[in-house]
């Protein structure tokens, strides 16, 4: 078999908030969930720390990070890709 294999690692898509520490950087992820008693939709965020270890993701920066081992005590993502650049001003 020469396929290729997907990957069973959660994927998430969210605006880089922090790149101030060395080789880490923090991704908001905003997701709109229906609450459960009241039926209106409502926006939940959470913040999740990235290894990025050249340092290439910047502030407002829209990544998606992967599912990886624990690297430290809070980080368990890798940041993977670049998905849209922040806007200058």
């Amino acid at each position: 078999m020469t396929e290729a294999k997907t990957s069973l690692k959660r994927t998430l898509i969210g605006k880089v908030v922090s790149d101030k520490r060395a080789k880490t950087v923090t991704v908001l992820v905003e997701r709109r969930v229906k609450h459960e008693l009241y039926g209106k939709i409502v926006g939940k965020s959470s913040k999740y720390h990235a290894h990025d270890e050249k340092g290439e993701y910047h502030l407002g920066d829209t990544i998606e990070i992967t599912e990886s081992r624990p690297i430290s005590k809070t980080k368990n993502w890798v940041a993977t890709r670049l998905v849209q650049k922040a806007a200058t001003v």
